[in-house]
């Protein structure tokens, strides 16, 4: 497998940056478009999953690499957390909500995966780049 040279070529950004278009798309959509606090939320978490996922890929290190994917991690889970709301609230469908509370439990999944992977390998120098 070649090595990941830019955080494009992530699997976990890929899906994430799908994630966060699909939420676009769900919140301009009747009264979740008029939810101007829960669609703002909403879509600043899924933003924040890719930003960061981008951005720690860009740090210096492997260190800062992992503590972005925290960050974009814990963002997965605030998704989830307001996708209940918005099922909630009648925003979503029970099947749009399953759709997207499983791509973004997909997202969190691979994100663990990246850390795991960066925290055992044994490839020393100032950034292992994952080869998947």
């Amino acid at each position: 497998m070649a090595n990941i040279e830019r955080f494009e070529d992530l699997k976990a950004w890929k899906l994430a940056r799908l994630l966060a278009n699909r939420i676009y798309d769900f919140t301009v959509i009747g009264e979740f478009s008029r939810d101007f606090g829960l669609r703002d939320q909403m879509r600043k978490a899924a933003v924040s999953i890719v930003s960061n996922i981008a951005e720690g890929f860009e740090r210096d290190g492997d260190k800062e690499f992992i503590q972005f994917l925290f960050v974009a991690k814990g963002s997965c889970g605030e998704l989830r957390a307001q996708l209940y709301i918005a099922r909630d609230r009648q925003y979503v469908t029970d099947t749009e909500f399953s759709e997207l509370f499983g791509s973004a439990l997909e997202v969190s999944r691979m994100i663990s995966g990246l850390i795991k992977y960066l925290r055992q390998s044994k490839i020393s120098g100032k950034k292992n780049k994952p080869t998947t």
